[in-house]
């Protein structure tokens, strides 16, 4: 019974894919109570213009792992401002794996991201803040290691700066050097930052 009802649904999507994909209709079938049709929405969805702001709607309310990751992937191949707007929201859900899955669509997106960077590592919201270092992780962009410095030279809150610490010890050229000394003094009495300071002063003097 339960291999019938399988088929039935594989085919009643096919079906339906091949009905109408109009972009007016796939935005009705991204709202549609079948997680199949959702995806194949979704997907399909990457073809139409102002869409952007619908996908990332539909991506804060989806349960559906895999239609998150569709609608994601959408918006890294739209890549407009509504859709970097988009993803930047959802690092202040409340939803953990929404936050990580938009960090990771974030770096897939530098050139588009890259402008947004000043604001929201100086957001008032350090775990903002937080998610932004994670996201210059994988950003293939000139100024991350400009970007890391200007944190651990202003920044206050003592995990902004130890996630940017442990990135620079990975991208830190000899710029960052003398900001490293600097935060060692202004957080003197945070081992962590010790730790983590030393080890990246190590690993760029040997590179």
């Amino acid at each position: 019974m339960a291999l019938i009802k399988n088929h039935g649904i594989e085919s009643l999507t096919q079906d339906d894919r091949k009905q109408s994909r109009l972009c007016p209709d796939l935005l009705i079938s991204l709202e549609d109570d079948n997680a199949t049709t959702r995806r194949w929405a979704a997907r399909d969805l990457a073809n139409c213009p102002g869409v952007a702001a619908a996908l990332v709607s539909r991506l804060k309310r989806e349960a559906e792992l895999s239609v998150r990751e569709v609608i994601l992937s959408t918006l890294t191949q739209l890549g407009d401002a509504t859709a970097v707007a988009g993803l930047v929201d959802c690092l202040r859900s409340e939803d953990a794996a929404l936050r990580n899955e938009a960090v990771e669509a974030m770096k897939q997106l530098p050139d588009e991201v890259a402008p947004m960077m000043q604001g929201l590592l100086t957001d008032a919201d350090p775990d903002v803040r937080i998610f932004t270092v994670n996201v210059l992780e994988s950003l293939c962009h000139p100024d991350v290691e400009a970007w890391l410095i200007e944190v651990i030279s202003t920044d206050a809150h003592i995990n902004v700066c130890g996630t940017a610490v442990d990135l620079l010890s990975e991208v830190g050229t000899p710029a960052s050097l003398a900001p490293l000394v600097q935060l060692k003094k202004r957080f003197a009495d945070a081992p962590y930052i010790q730790f983590a300071t030393d080890l990246a002063l190590r690993r760029i003097q040997t590179d």
